[in-house]
């Protein structure tokens, strides 16, 4: 049997959740189980009892808010304890249409692909301002470069991520889980395609960022510390190679004119030009050193990985004897009546 579960990272959330959740589908091809999971990021306002109230399956609460990223992660690692073959992750305003949740599971299901993003069109979204659309394009642009995956709308939280691609993700950002997972899952190698997908005019102003250049500002810092981890010697190596160049000038220079007789009056440019090289040869070592470091990270996620697994299983076997517990316990309850009968 196949499950799906669909998560919903919520703060206050209260007034948008029973239209998004009202608006979910309840069948879809493929799929055998169909399963709710809000995650409430210490929301101040009834998000929690609006969610019971509607049914909703699971419920994880953070005591206080811990950003969106944190949220996602909570409500990944809970899915698959919960026995998820496929998670889908979407915003609970309500921006994105509930029925093309099919077609984003439509792909894992088949076997074509590990991870599925929801294409908005930003080029030609008409719920997007001319500012969002060019910097989405851009950001796409740059994301889809570092993680070496063909995705054009690489900051879409609309996504479905099969079993085995959410149990070797980890998100490390604080900020936003979109950009981390795309750069993990492109070089970890996952299929990863995308699907056009309907949006709503925004319920409400973002609350992941408060203007526009501290999203951009945010997002880089996530993508270059995203690559760098998992690419510490190209870019400590690369930079440390630029150094170098530029600390060989200084020294040529002082070359030629020492060959010419007049070294004494340039000595400066061998002091700068030594100090540096020096700092370049420096920099390509900590790029060595962040490359060891790289490899024993790639160990830990391995463990780390066959831990969720093991947990998997274990929670598997539970449920196994909770279910076989009861059906003990029914056919006890049902002997007497038998007997009664007779």
């Amino acid at each position: 049997m196949t499950k799906l579960i669909i998560q919903i990272p919520c703060l206050n959330e209260a007034n948008h959740l029973p239209g998004t959740l009202a608006a979910l589908p309840k069948v879809i091809e493929g799929v055998d189980t169909i399963e709710i999971l809000v995650i409430d990021d210490g929301s101040s306002d009834s998000t929690s009892a609006v969610a019971r109230h509607h049914g909703v399956h699971h419920i994880v609460r953070h005591r206080r808010n811990r950003g969106l990223a944190a949220a996602f992660q909570s409500g990944v690692d809970y899915a698959l304890r919960a026995g998820a073959d496929i998670i889908v992750n979407t915003d609970a305003d309500g921006q994105y249409e509930g029925e093309d949740i099919a077609k984003l599971v439509g792909p894992v299901v088949s076997g074509e692909a590990d991870i599925v993003i929801g294409d908005r069109g930003v080029r030609d979204n008409a719920h997007f301002g001319p500012l969002k659309r060019l910097l989405q394009r851009l950001g796409s642009s740059v994301v889809r470069s570092l993680s070496r995956t063909d995705i054009t709308d690489a900051v879409s939280g609309f996504r479905a991520i099969s079993r085995e691609a959410a149990q070797r993700i980890f998100i490390t950002t604080d900020f936003s889980y979109t950009t981390d997972m795309l750069i993990q899952a492109g070089r970890k190698r996952m299929r990863i395609t995308s699907t056009p997908v309907r949006t709503h005019p925004a319920a409400r102003s973002s609350r992941l960022f408060s203007s526009i250049p501290k999203f951009i500002s945010q997002t880089g810092v996530t993508v270059a510390r995203v690559y760098t981890t998992y690419n510490p010697l190209k870019v400590f190596g690369g930079a440390g190679m630029v150094l170098i160049v530029i600390g060989i000038l200084p020294i040529l220079r002082f070359l030629w004119f020492f060959i010419q007789g007049n070294g004494d009056g340039h000595i400066q440019s061998l002091v700068i030009g030594g100090a540096v090289l020096l700092l370049g040869a420096i920099t390509c070592l900590l790029g060595i050193l962040a490359d060891l470091i790289s490899a024993n990270r790639k160990l830990a996620e391995a463990s780390l990985e066959k831990l969720r697994k093991l947990e998997a299983r274990l929670d598997e076997k539970e449920t196994k004897k909770v279910e076989s517990k009861a059906k003990v316990e029914n056919i006890d309850q049902a002997l007497p009546l038998v007997a009664q009968r007779r």
